[in-house]
């Protein structure tokens, strides 16, 4: 029997003949780069990855990706992909968005497509602000933004895009950040390597509108004292020196320093295959500069997929049934008479 090797792709594969139209200086360039890059790696063919978008200032990554691809309505991009992916179970599927878009008018749409976990990968960018329509807060906005519709700074508490993920039962939760182009590949990897719903928010900074709200995670003199790295079984450690950590008081995390009276020994241990997902939330709450903000994997286990149980239904049903025919549908019990 003789197999039939697919061609290996590279990233100028993916690139498509449009012009890149962003602003010059933001973190979708990058974000774009390394979704090429990892996707080369991946081993899937051109023809079955389809890019599925909102609106926003991210939503143009179908027009720029040369795969098969989806600009569609405000905040149900995860509509469209369900609808995909359940009929084609076969293709992998990505939902591209942003803080707005994804949280705000399709705040509705993420958490259903989320708690179903249908096997599609939701990118989101979250600069913490509305770019494409010109600069208003978002709902990840922080307390005190000014912006053209908070003028006296937002007195709304930001929503926690991962929080919201861990809540809904995401399998698979991810943070990185566009400037680190290692860490966002080799996210962007795992995430498509994931059976089920996988979340990925990444930290992208808008130029024009919100320039530098990232700089404590990205600038180099601080980052190293201000985010932490998780690794699967290695305790919370962070810091310049490799010498803080992450313990538990009660059941409140806090910063330690590791001397002679605690040790790594005292520290919380990163477990993303839990099923649990209390710790997973619970560092999805750590925030700056109370905190450092966590970076990687945050949750990744295995449920059955929401394509492959409706589907299983349907053959069943069939195997049982038959096909059934559409008039009799219309003719069945469900129907009525008003006189």
């Amino acid at each position: 029997m003789s197999t039939v090797s697919l061609p290996t792709l590279t990233a100028k594969d993916l690139a498509s003949d449009q012009e890149v139209r962003w602003c010059p200086g933001c973190g979708d360039y990058s974000i774009l780069a390394q979704m090429k890059k990892a996707l080369a790696g991946v081993g899937i063919p051109r023809e079955k990855i389809v890019f599925i978008s909102g609106i926003g200032c991210s939503s143009r990554f179908p027009y720029y990706m040369n795969t098969y691809g989806m600009h569609t309505i405000h905040g149900r991009a995860p509509t469209f992909a369900t609808g995909l992916k359940v009929f084609r179970p076969d293709l992998s599927v990505w939902v591209i968005t942003g803080d707005g878009d994804g949280l705000s008018i399709g705040g509705n749409h993420l958490i259903h497509a989320i708690r179903r976990n249908v096997d599609i990968k939701i990118i989101l960018f979250n600069n913490e602000i509305y770019g494409l329509t010109k600069g208003q807060y978002s709902p990840t906005s922080r307390q005190g933004t000014r912006t053209k519709s908070s003028p006296l700074g937002s007195v709304e508490h930001p929503l926690r895009p991962l929080s919201i993920a861990i809540g809904a039962e995401a399998t698979f939760v991810a943070r990185t950040i566009d400037v680190d182009i290692n860490h966002l590949t080799s996210i962007l990897k795992r995430a498509s390597e994931h059976k089920g719903t996988a979340f990925v928010e990444i930290y992208q900074n808008c130029k024009i509108f919100n320039d530098g709200v990232f700089d404590y995670a990205t600038d180099k003199s601080v980052k190293a004292d201000n985010t932490l790295y998780l690794e699967h079984g290695k305790p919370l450690i962070f810091g310049k020196d490799r010498n803080k950590g992450i313990r538990l008081h009660n059941l409140d995390p806090e910063v330690v320093t590791l001397d002679g009276g605690v040790s790594v020994d005292d520290l919380l241990i990163h477990d993303e295959r839990a099923e649990e997902p209390s710790l997973a939330y619970l560092l999805s709450r750590m925030v700056y500069p109370r905190f450092p903000e966590c970076m990687g994997v945050f949750r990744c286990i295995r449920r059955p997929t929401y394509e492959e149980q409706v589907n299983s239904q349907i053959e069943e049903t069939i195997r049982t049934k038959g096909k059934g025919k559409l008039e009799e549908l219309f003719a069945s019990d469900d129907t009525w008479v008003v006189k």
